[in-house]
């Protein structure tokens, strides 16, 4: 996998298009075995952001690469062009691994690349993805998918950790952590993207449950039930599920669980309370019981997360 290409048109992404640059373009110091052959590919010259980019060669040349990377795609409501699929599905056919960053995944996902397959993309596009691809497997929680000769990659960030991926598997993770140290970047990162997501509350207010809400946050260290809802909501369990459905999107269950999960996020990042304090304070009762469920759903344990999102102002 010596040949790396990036495919590059007007709308990508200035960030990811450098991370990929950066990685690929450059060994470290302390790297002796050959690295990357870098090419940027795409029609002269590109619109990059603000920055005007002159590129190697042409869209046509990306079949000719081992590896092609395909940048975050900027404006996801715009189908991408159709000279730029055409060339990354012609990559693909050809043999090549092709790996998308970000946003990128439209641009693969209308190549047909992703299709039957699961893939990631950044976890505030991940619905459109769906909507717009059936056919793909859209897994909002991860930093990033390999399905082999087809990889996607979430958000920003997650970027450096597939590029630093695709180092790992093609020259083993004594490199990859090298690289990763040059980059001051760990060399891999614990859980997914849901660490990184803000799960607001529903923004309606002329909905039945307007009311219901804000009551519940201020009893999250309650044990409530279903029945407790319906009681305060003055409707029947059943009428209860149908308008959360309706309104938050999930059961009544599932919503106070994402509001125990935030609340408990909250306190981790500001507060020195412990694991089992944090637990009563969110109803959660024990911290085994905490442990689980944040860790299903955030995707790491709450003292990994602390460690990450500690505000300056919770520290003592």
């Amino acid at each position: 996998m010596d040949t790396v290409a990036l495919a590059v048109t007007d709308g990508m992404l200035h960030f990811e298009l450098s991370v990929a640059y950066e990685i690929f373009g450059s060994a470290p110091d302390a790297v002796t075995t050959p690295w990357y052959r870098l090419s940027v590919c795409g029609p002269a010259p590109v619109r990059v952001g603000r920055f005007l980019l002159e590129p190697d060669h042409g869209l046509d040349r990306l079949r000719y690469a081992d590896t092609v990377i395909v940048p975050g795609w900027a404006d996801v409501d715009v189908d991408p062009p159709a000279d730029l699929v055409d060339a990354v599905r012609a990559a693909h056919e050809a043999g090549a691994r092709v790996a998308s960053l970000c946003t990128g995944a439209f641009v693969l996902a209308a190549a047909g690349l992703l299709d039957g397959r699961r893939a990631t993309t950044h976890w505030a596009h991940t619905d459109l993805l769906t909507d717009r691809h059936p056919r793909v497997s859209v897994d909002p929680d991860v930093l990033y998918v390999d399905n082999g000769s087809v990889l996607t990659s979430a958000g920003k960030a997650a970027a450096l950790d597939l590029c630093l991926h695709l180092v790992r598997l093609d020259h083993g993770s004594s490199i990859a952590n090298t690289v990763a140290r040059r980059l001051v970047v760990p060399p891999h990162r614990d859980g997914g993207q849901a660490q990184f997501v803000t799960t607001p509350l529903p923004a309606r207010t002329d909905h039945p449950l307007a009311a219901l809400f804000p009551w519940a946050l201020e009893r999250l260290d309650h044990p409530l039930s279903v029945e407790d809802l319906a009681r305060q909501a003055r409707m029947s369990s059943r009428n209860l599920g149908r308008h959360f459905r309706s309104v938050a999107g999930t059961t009544p269950l599932r919503w106070l669980l994402t509001q125990r999960i935030r609340r408990a996020q909250e306190l981790l990042e500001t507060t020195d309370d412990t694991v089992d304090a944090i637990a009563s304070a969110t109803g959660m009762g024990t911290a085994a019981t905490l442990r689980r469920h944040f860790n299903r759903a955030v995707g790491v344990p709450p003292d990994s997360y602390r460690r990450t999102f500690r505000s300056p102002a919770g520290r003592l």
